[in-house]
């Protein structure tokens, strides 16, 4: 689905390698998206991979965006 190229930028720009990104892929594979616990979980998770601290406010967007299925399609283009 996704190539080096794709993740060679990912690690540019987060610092994160490919096993890591992978590892955390297969934790969501495994999750429950929908659940709100879960998606805390995961962004504390992605904050810490990657030294970026995530606000309060921020953590809550992102969470609503995720349950209410508004996650664009093509999140590739992001990085």
């Amino acid at each position: 689905m996704f190539g080096d190229n794709f993740f060679n930028r990912v690690q540019k720009k987060t610092n994160v390698d490919k096993d890591t990104i992978m590892s955390l892929a297969k934790k969501l594979q495994e999750s429950d998206m929908k659940d709100e616990k879960t998606l805390r979980e995961v962004i504390k998770d992605i904050s810490n991979m990657t030294g970026k601290e995530v606000s309060k406010e921020k953590e809550d967007k992102i969470i609503n965006t995720i349950i209410k299925d508004q996650v664009p399609k093509n999140i590739d283009k992001m990085f």
